[in-house]
């Protein structure tokens, strides 16, 4: 078993930043590979990073390339999601969730179905 605990989310104004964490607690931290989703209201849980269990290999949504940079140090057993150039549209609750390192690729880091834990989530909203 693994507990994530996200938090960092907040409200931002447009062009604003923000950092989010997720702290794991449980088992082995560098067991599992990492990812980022996010859920507006109305709309899908969508992915939006996802990073291997050493950090070498990261995988971004085309909607915050550029803007977001997904870490982590396993040390503190600690995934980062450092967002940058806050967008209305990136206003959701963001979700941090964990799968087993072996299983992630360039493929299976956006699919929800892959990862076998979660965090509670923690808003994050971007005012025009």
């Amino acid at each position: 078993q693994v507990q994530l605990v996200e938090s960092g989310g907040g409200l931002v104004q447009v062009g604003g930043s923000l950092r989010l964490s997720c702290a794991a607690s449980g088992r082995t931290f560098s067991s599992y590979a990492m990812g980022w989703f996010r859920q507006a209201p109305g709309k899908e849980r969508e992915s939006v990073a996802g990073i291997g269990w050493r950090g070498g290999s990261r995988y971004y949504a085309d909607s915050v390339k550029g803007r977001f940079t997904i870490s982590r140090d396993n040390a503190k057993n600690t995934v980062y999601l450092q967002m940058n150039s806050l967008k209305p549209e990136d206003t959701a609750v963001y979700y941090c969730a964990a799968m087993d390192r072996l299983r992630f690729d360039s493929r299976s880091y956006s699919s929800f179905r892959e990862y076998n834990y979660w965090g509670q989530g923690t808003q994050v909203t971007v005012s025009s």
